[in-house]
């Protein structure tokens, strides 16, 4: 178990650092020029060399990303180039905003899918399947901007009970939030459940066919002790892939949702860092994003062993 933990973690950190490489290497590659982006094309010359040098970019790129993963172990991510702020305290409390939709759509899309996958595979072929199936392949087809501005035309316009946008900074407090927080919620969670759904449905369907369900039903234990006992275990072990790496598609997903609604989270920092060519803002966010991928996986590969003895076993068997 220890050796299985071992070799997860030290995949994850290999990942996290070829990660960073790249993170680097395509903010380094973005067209244009900092400094000159930063004073306006007006700038003269001995201005635009001398904000250069202030800002470590007369460095040679392995140098800068020495400076920039060094400080980020150390939580300095940099100072902003537009606001003059440190990265790290802009970066937490957008992030923080973007926590309060992920949170509730994870609830809502993790534990409802759940429940519709295996109901669909207990009923397969029948009406329950045929319907939660056709909903689930609409919600796949469907981007989520699509299903944002749909939910708003619904829910805001022609019954006002959500407000369409948000006029709040990123300042704003959870209660000022919380009413514009379920429509994005709710958009991101249909298209993330849709995929969750699926794969939870053929795992049911593969494991109720399995033999040892077969004995345990010949045992003549009930239907719900055989599907809650034997078969859930088993067929919750590939969904959990399918759920980490919904989890963290959500930074990316957030980001359009969050423009639709104009709330003040980590998408849309990030899109306006992309559109100021505010790198250190830029890097940091893709290297968060890098983080939740991994931790996800993590998770998940823990959670499968947890759920399988046999990946616990397997070094002693050999």
């Amino acid at each position: 178990m220890l050796s299985f933990v071992a070799r997860r973690t030290a995949a994850a950190l290999g990942t996290l650092l070829l990660s960073s490489v790249l993170v680097f290497l395509a903010v380094q590659a973005l067209p244009g020029d900092v400094a000159t982006q930063v004073l306006g094309k007006d700038a003269t010359p001995d201005a635009v060399a001398q904000l250069r040098g202030s800002l470590g970019l007369d460095k040679p790129a392995w140098e800068r990303y020495g400076d920039w993963v060094w400080g980020a172990l150390h939580g300095d991510l940099g100072v902003s180039l537009v606001t003059g702020k440190a990265v790290g305290g802009e970066v937490a409390q957008y992030l923080g905003n973007s926590a309060l939709i992920a949170v509730i759509t994870v609830l809502f899309a993790v534990t409802g899918s759940l429940v519709l996958g295996i109901v669909a595979g207990l009923h397969r072929d029948r009406w329950p399947d045929h319907l939660i199936s056709t909903v689930s392949l609409v919600g796949m087809s469907v981007p989520e901007f699509v299903v944002a501005t749909v939910l708003v035309l619904c829910f805001s316009i022609a019954l006002p009970w959500f407000p369409a946008v948000v006029l709040y900074g990123p300042e704003a407090t959870v209660g000022r939030l919380l009413p514009a927080v379920w429509l994005p919620a709710l958009a991101l969670a249909v298209v993330m459940a849709a995929y969750i759904v699926r794969m939870a449905r053929t795992s049911v369907i593969d494991v109720m066919a399995s033999e040892f369900v077969t004995t345990a039903r010949l045992k003549g234990l009930s239907t719900w002790r055989v599907v809650t006992r034997h078969a859930l275990p088993s067929a919750l072990l590939p969904t959990l892939h399918v759920i980490a790496l919904n989890v963290a598609w959500l930074l990316g997903g957030v980001a359009v949702v969050e423009n639709v609604f104009n709330y003040p989270g980590i998408g849309k920092l990030m899109l306006s860092s992309v559109q100021n060519r505010d790198l250190p803002v830029v890097q940091a966010i893709a290297l968060i994003s890098a983080v939740v991928y991994v931790v996800c996986n993590l998770a998940a590969d823990l959670g499968a062993m947890a759920l399988n003895p046999r990946l616990r076993t397997r070094g002693r068997t050999r």
